[in-house]
């Protein structure tokens, strides 16, 4: 038999649950930024814990009043949603705001699936499903519409005046909201989700195109795009990293390396602006939409995703390619590579540009990414929560995508090296970097605003046939460069195109 308890004390003690079992990430945050000994601090410590209890009890108040059973329902939701979210923010370090709600909804089975391990159950059953048990063990006993009035006013009146005793703290609040909005459960998920959504339905449903190209010459070349995952300048020997992470490349004539940062932190952001002509947030044509467009040869493969629309004929994904490709290593992103040089030479065109997105040092499962041969540095990380490992056994492990990156870039090297009467070209960029446990903090997806270094900067190397073009000695580049660089070597004219932007001498 259900125990009978009043609408506004059962909110406030699910208030009171939430607040005890969800806020440990949002507490940890403001005790590490606030003087706790001063008066201010204590102020507003006691202030954020006095609102975050009634703020949620009011919410959960009029939610239960309104909706009765499905109400209790929809708190069964949040507690276990909250659970898979204070998960994540204690192993992985993220945020759940706007940004990270577009990785998640972004992503797909193979990559969620990587995430899965004893330690989410365990979070799941003992801040999910048992405090969810406990909410169909009390029956509320509705309140009149009048007492319901007014118990919403008088709660909103108190909740005005926390924050009008804490008008000297509303700075503070204001520069941290970020991050204290990507912490408090279950709002961070809740608004973020609805301000994803807001913001991708405001985005243009069609692409805007870009003004006509035209080719200069009928010169052959072949441009061949790499876009890498997650993998960090830092970690490549050929930026100086003590570790020799690139025994091919580096030994390659004409490989060139320069400093860049990727302008976002996850794949659908960083993949986009290297693809866009500029740093906007509207949907322009990308670039293998606006060259196809205009009579060149693209050819997409790709064993990742979250690219923006690619409106092309010749577009393979991971499955189409294990199924043309089979063999002990399709697994792997070496897969890219198969047939490559034969597609070039079968093409019609005297234009063409390849785009190989990768998914080589994608976290949490780096030991998988690579073939055993590659398994250089040990010993490895194997967990998928990545603070139950040492760091170094999590650098090895990511070292070695970074060793397996070398091979496939050199590989493709070689396979650029064998066309005749082509001038050829490519430029590898990652879409971001990654956190291996700095301050901390794990993969990737903090706001770019906020992200430490590990996460923005990346990776930019370029290889050149020895009769094509040279190269600027400038060292610093970011992702737009890309698309003016293809355009450059392609020797296509555009209105929108920007020498400037262009890593090619002229």
């Amino acid at each position: 038999m259900p125990n009978r308890i009043k609408l506004s004390y059962f909110a406030l003690l699910f208030s009171f649950i939430n607040l005890v079992l969800y806020q440990y990430p949002f507490y940890t945050f403001v005790w590490g930024n606030i003087d706790v000994q001063s008066l201010n601090g204590i102020l507003l410590l006691v202030s954020l814990t006095i609102a975050a209890l009634f703020l949620n009890a009011l919410v959960f108040y009029i939610g239960l009043y309104l909706l009765g059973f499905i109400g209790k329902w929809l708190l069964v939701l949040f507690f276990n949603f909250n659970a898979i979210a204070v998960y994540f923010i204690n192993t992985y370090g993220v945020i759940i705001d706007r940004t990270m709600i577009g990785n998640i909804l972004n992503t797909n089975y193979e990559e969620s699936s990587s995430f899965l391990s004893f330690g989410l159950l365990v979070y799941i059953i003992l801040l999910g499903v048992l405090p969810s048990i406990l909410i169909f063990k009390f029956e509320v006993i509705r309140v009149k519409l009048k007492k319901f009035l007014l118990q919403v006013f008088l709660t909103l009146i108190f909740l005005l005046s926390i924050a009008f005793v804490n008008a000297p703290n509303w700075l503070w609040i204001d520069k941290n909201s970020k991050t204290l909005g990507g912490l408090v459960m279950p709002w961070s998920y809740v608004v973020n989700i609805t301000r994803y959504y807001n913001h991708e339905n405001n985005k243009n449903e069609t692409q805007i195109l870009l003004p006509d190209a035209t080719l200069k010459d009928n010169k052959k070349s072949v441009a061949v795009l790499v876009i890498g995952e997650s993998a960090r300048s830092s970690n490549f020997s050929l930026y100086g990293y003590e570790k020799n992470t690139n025994p091919l490349l580096s030994k390659i004539e004409n490989v060139h390396h320069y400093n860049a940062e990727s302008c976002a932190t996850y794949t659908r952001a960083g993949v986009k602006c290297i693809l866009d002509y500029k740093n906007t947030n509207k949907l322009y044509e990308i670039l293998p939409n606006y060259l196809f467009r205009n009579d060149v040869e693209v050819i997409w493969k790709t064993t990742n995703w979250g690219e923006p629309t690619v409106r092309i004929q010749n577009f393979q994904n991971k499955e189409n390619l294990r199924k043309i490709y089979k063999g002990e290593r399709d697994v792997y992103d070496e897969v890219l590579l198969n047939g490559l040089r034969e597609e070039i030479q079968a093409s019609d065109k005297n234009k063409i540009l390849i785009v190989l997105h990768t998914s080589t040092s994608h976290g949490p499962t780096y030991y998988k990414k690579y073939p055993e041969e590659f398994n250089t540095f040990t010993p490895v990380c194997t967990s998928v929560e990545l603070a139950n490992c040492t760091q170094e056994e999590l650098i090895n492990a990511y070292d070695n995508t970074i060793l397996y990156t070398d091979y496939i870039l050199a590989t493709l090297i070689e396979e650029l090296k064998q066309l005749e009467g082509y001038n050829s070209s490519m430029i590898y960029i990652s879409d971001h970097g990654e956190s291996l446990g700095e301050s901390n903090l794990y993969m990737h997806g903090i706001p770019a605003s906020i992200a430490p270094k590990e996460q923005l900067e990346i990776p930019f190397i370029v290889w050149l046939s020895d009769d094509s073009k040279q190269l600027k000695e400038n060292q610093e580049h970011s992702q737009h460069n890309v698309f003016h660089s293809v355009l450059d070597f392609l020797a296509i004219d555009s209105p929108v195109y920007d020498a400037n932007m262009s890593i090619y001498k002229k």
